[in-house]
């Protein structure tokens, strides 16, 4: 999958929108919270959060050696960084993003959270 579909899709989710905090480097976030670390243009890896611990995150690293590692600086909090050269399937890689998504979601206050129709 291309970086830029990927950031597309990131940016299709209810409430997601772009930011640059750090020079040069993208993420997704919903509400103040980051949920995909895409870093800069070209790049070929997205950092998610993979479980709310390292524990449950390292069923990824298991699953995909080599293509998984444990993120730098916030890994023991459950994140990961998934390449994007296609040693972890599309679908797979939605899902993840998804699944950070919806643990970022858990976590805002409801202030935060988009509106979603009834």
């Amino acid at each position: 999958m291309e970086r830029s579909e990927l950031l597309a899709y990131c940016l299709g989710k209810p409430g997601a929108w772009q930011d640059e905090p750090w020079e040069g480097d993208v993420v997704a976030k919903l509400g103040d919270k980051v949920f995909a670390f895409l870093g800069s243009p070209g790049g070929t890896s997205v950092g998610l959060k993979c479980g709310p611990d390292r524990d449950t995150a390292d069923e990824w690293l298991r699953r995909y050696p080599g293509a998984v590692t444990a993120s730098a600086y916030v890994g023991r909090y459950g994140w990961n960084t998934l390449a994007l050269d296609g040693a972890v399937p599309d679908d797979e890689l939605l899902a993840a993003v998804d699944d950070s998504y919806d643990a970022i979601l858990a976590k805002l206050p409801r202030r935060l959270r988009p509106v979603t129709p009834p």
